[in-house]
């Protein structure tokens, strides 16, 4: 255990985490089609999620187990997580009625793991994307019945981009919901030159990030949803680092730039939100020079391997923000955004 982590004296919020059941039904034959993932206990603690007879992960109990996760949030001084489904249970792909029907199931979930954790869960529920009227629907489920926070999304839905009229619907409940959208990379490309040393994780991922934050820009969605409350994964992927490019090619090229919006791309920064999970002190004063510490959130993408594998410890290592700046990016930023209260949680030492 990393005592210094475990007795840390700010509170500290995890926006960024993933969870599964521990079983679902087989939904290749329930819905008649393959492309599904399933879940394969193949030793105690541990589980293959296989799509089409290939394994595509393998995870440990800590990815489905409540009591598991917690006694890791303590010995690593983590108060709160907020929970989201692994981003491939998305199934964008899939024929609405089905996605939805996962969807209910996940976040059904969800809403009963927080239930019986209330203290130490938070929770983002999943909606179908590819059927715009399902997908409010759902996200109304989410947040005014089962109590969820918000949800989260991948950073396109097939060949749309999230400026995609079809999706409008969608981000204007969100606003009239004042819940949270947690846009999260999915569906990265893994073919030829990205096939190889993890590319579509380590490059990819942060690249997906990037167009989604561009498509709302440029797009006019968050000039048309002001209220709209968006945190991109991973720091905002490359979408922060190449901020003045993307300046300064709204400026030279107004012609393919500046179709919906009329102000630069950087006068929207106010409106975005990003995790803290950039692995590097660098990158994390790169993002709050752009964005401010009322603007990032504690992520550490656990349980998976890219993750920070002590949640907060690079915020809290930093010697040149102040107490109430790091408590900001730990927790107090979470319990804004996320409506949670000051007086729901307390410091668990």
């Amino acid at each position: 255990m990393d005592k210094a982590a475990h007795n840390s004296k700010h509170l500290k919020i995890d926006l960024h985490t993933h969870i599964l059941p521990k079983q679902w039904p087989d939904l290749a034959k329930k819905y008649g089609y393959g492309g599904w993932i399933s879940l394969e206990h193949f030793e105690e603690g541990k589980a293959k999620m296989i799509k089409d007879g290939k394994n595509f992960r393998t995870i440990d109990c800590n990815c489905w187990s409540p009591e598991q996760r917690i006694k890791e949030c303590n010995d690593t001084g983590v108060d709160v997580q907020v929970l989201s489904t692994v981003p491939v249970m998305f199934s964008y792909w899939a024929k609405p009625e089905h996605a939805l029907d996962l969807s209910k199931y996940l976040n059904d979930h969800m809403a009963q793991t927080v239930a019986e954790n209330p203290s130490k869960f938070v929770g983002l529920g999943t909606i179908p994307m590819q059927a715009p009227e399902l997908a409010v629907q759902e996200l109304k489920r989410c947040v005014q019945e089962l109590g969820l926070a918000g949800v989260q999304i991948g950073s396109h839905v097939n060949n749309w981009n999230l400026d995609a009229s079809e999706l409008s619907p969608i981000f204007k409940t969100a606003e009239e919901l004042d819940c949270v959208l947690f846009v999260h990379p999915w569906d990265m490309d893994m073919t030829d030159r990205m096939s190889k040393f993890w590319f579509p994780w380590l490059i990819g991922m942060p690249c997906e990030t990037t167009v989604a934050a561009c498509s709302l820009i440029f797009g006019g969605v968050f000039e048309k949803y002001p209220k709209l409350k968006v945190v991109f994964a991973h720091g905002g992927g490359s979408f922060l680092p190449t901020i003045g490019r993307i300046d300064h090619g709204f400026n030279v090229r107004p012609d393919l730039c500046a179709t919906h919006i009329k102000r630069p791309p950087s006068s929207f920064l106010n409106q975005i939100y990003v995790d803290s999970l950039v692995h590097d002190i660098d990158a994390l004063r790169l993002l709050v020079s752009k964005v401010g510490t009322d603007h990032i959130l504690l992520g550490s993408d656990y349980p998976f391997p890219l993750g920070e594998h002590h949640p907060g410890k690079l915020i809290e290592d930093a010697t040149e923000f102040s107490d109430e700046e790091k408590s900001n990016m730990l927790s107090g930023n979470a319990i804004r955004l996320l409506k949670l209260g000051p007086s729901k949680f307390e410091k668990n030492c």
